[in-house]
C-alpha cells in the first residue's frame, strides 16, 4: 500500500471501491485503479456505463430468482424443460455451473444465499417460502437440493430437507471424489462420502 496522502483522493476512493469486490485485496486494487487511469475515457465510460445498465436492467426472476432482465427467466419460460423437476441453489452463479453440464432439463430455485444463523442469515431471509410455494401449486414431483457442500451448505439442505419431507420426493446432489483425482490427496469427509454414495457397478 502507498502511504495515506501519496495518491490523489480520487485514486484512493476508486482503490477503496475496488477492494470491496469479492476477492479483490489492496494490492490487486491498486493495479485496477492504475490500469483504468491508463485505459482511453472512452473505455473507462464504457466499463462505468455497463455497471449502470446492469443495476438498472437486471433484476430477479420472481419464479425461481435467476437473474434476468424480464418478469421471468427464459428457463422458466422454457416449455421444453421439465416443470415438474426443482433444482435448488443458494446462488444464479451455482445455477451457471449447472446448466454447463447440459445434464439437468428442469426448473431451478435460487435460495439467494445459505443458513448461517452465525452471519445472521435465518429462513426468513431466504427464497424458502416461495419454494415450499412452487412445491404445492406447481405439481413439482421432485426437489434436487444442490446446496455447497460445506457447513452452510449442508445445514440448509438439511432444514429444506425436513420442510419439504411428506410433500415431495427430495435428493441431494451425491458428493465424493472429483474425476481425476487422487486418493492419496482426498480428505476423510469427502472419502467416506465417497465410500457412502457407492454404486454398483453395470
Amino acid at each position: 500500500m502507498y502511504p495515506p496522502g501519496m495518491l490523489s483522493p480520487a485514486i484512493d476512493n476508486l482503490v477503496a471501491q475496488l477492494t470491496r469486490l469479492p476477492g479483490i485485496g489492496s494490492r490487486t486494487a491498486q493495479r485496477l485503479a492504475f490500469h483504468l487511469l491508463q485505459v482511453s475515457t472512452q473505455e473507462a465510460n464504457a466499463l462505468a456505463e455497463a455497471i449502470v445498465e446492469v443495476k438498472q436492467r437486471v433484476r430477479f426472476c420472481r419464479e425461481c430468482g435467476n437473474l434476468t432482465e424480464e418478469e421471468t427467466c427464459a428457463i422458466c419460460r422454457d416449455a421444453r424443460r421439465d416443470h415438474s423437476l426443482i433444482c435448488v441453489v443458494e446462488q444464479p452463479v451455482d445455477l451457471l455451473s449447472l446448466e454447463r453440464t447440459a445434464e439437468f432439463r428442469g426448473l431451478y430455485h435460487v435460495l439467494g444465499g445459505a443458513l448461517s444463523p452465525l452471519d445472521g442469515v435465518e429462513p426468513e431471509h431466504l427464497r424458502i417460502d416461495e419454494l415450499l410455494a412452487r412445491v404445492s401449486r406447481n405439481g413439482v414431483s421432485e426437489v434436487v437440493l444442490a446446496t455447497n457442500p460445506n457447513m452452510t451448505g449442508e445445514a440448509t439442505a438439511a432444514y429444506l430437507a425436513d420442510r419439504l419431507r411428506g410433500r415431495v420426493k427430495v435428493t441431494r446432489l451425491a458428493s465424493g471424489l472429483p474425476v481425476g483425482g487422487d486418493l492419496e490427496y482426498a480428505d476423510e469427509v469427502t472419502l467416506g462420502r465417497a465410500y457412502a454414495g457407492r454404486r454398483e457397478m453395470v
